[in-house]
C-alpha cells in the first residue's frame, strides 16, 4: 500500500512540474524587425520559427532560429542567412530573462500588466543585456500573452554585424541600411493543466 501512495505522490509532483512549464505556441507567436534603407524606405520582416519556455521559477528562455527569417523575397532571406546572420556559425539568437514569479501567480485572467525586465540577448557570438518593457495578459487559466509595449533597438555595432550591413548594402547596390533596428514581438504561451 505505502509503494501505490509512494507512486501516486510521485506522479502528482511530476504533474505540477509539468503544469508549471509554459510553452511558447510556434503559430501564435511573432517576433517582427524593421529595415530601413535608403534613408526612409522601412520594411517590416519576422522570424518564421522560434520556442520557448517560461518556468514556474519566473525563468524565461527563447529560441530564435536565424535560418527563419523571413523579408518575403527568397534571395534577400538567403543574403540575410549567410551575410548577416552568417547561420553556419551562428545558427541560432537566444534570449534569457527573469521575470517576476510573484508577479505571474498573482495575475488573475483578463488582467494585463506592464513591467520591465533585463534579458540577455546572444547574437553572432556577442551577448548583450537590454531591458525589455512588455505587457503580459493572462488570457485563460492555461493562456499567457506577452508583448512588447514598445519596441527595443537592435544595434549593428553590439552584435558585430556592421560588417554583414555592408555587404548586403554592397550587394544590392544601396546608398545605406540602417544600423539600428526596432524590433517587437507578441509571443503567446499555454500551460498544459494536469
Amino acid at each position: 500500500m505505502n509503494k501505490w501512495i509512494g507512486i501516486v505522490a510521485l506522479s502528482a509532483m511530476a504533474s505540477f512540474s509539468c503544469a508549471a512549464q509554459w510553452q511558447v505556441i510556434e503559430q501564435d507567436s511573432r517576433v517582427n524587425f524593421i529595415s530601413v534603407k535608403k534613408g526612409d524606405i522601412a520594411e517590416v520582416h519576422h522570424f518564421k520559427q522560434l520556442k520557448g519556455t517560461l518556468a514556474d521559477s519566473g525563468q524565461f528562455n527563447l529560441t530564435i532560429p536565424l535560418v527563419g527569417v523571413a523579408t518575403g523575397i527568397e534571395v534577400r532571406d538567403e543574403r540575410l542567412q549567410n551575410l548577416l546572420f552568417e547561420v553556419s556559425l551562428y545558427p541560432e539568437l537566444k534570449l534569457t530573462s527573469q521575470v517576476d514569479s510573484k508577479m505571474l501567480k498573482d495575475l488573475v485572467v483578463g488582467e494585463s500588466k506592464v513591467a520591465d525586465f533585463d534579458g540577455k540577448i546572444s547574437l553572432h557570438g556577442k551577448e548583450q543585456t537590454k531591458t525589455f518593457s512588455v505587457i503580459l495578459t493572462k488570457v485563460s487559466d492555461n493562456k499567457l500573452m506577452v508583448s512588447s509595449f514598445q519596441p527595443i533597438i537592435i544595434n549593428a555595432n553590439e552584435f558585430d554585424l556592421v560588417a554583414g550591413v555592408e555587404k548586403l548594402r554592397d550587394i544590392a547596390g544601396l546608398s545605406s541600411i540602417s544600423q539600428a533596428v526596432p524590433v517587437s514581438f507578441v509571443l503567446t504561451l499555454t500551460q498544459q493543466l494536469q
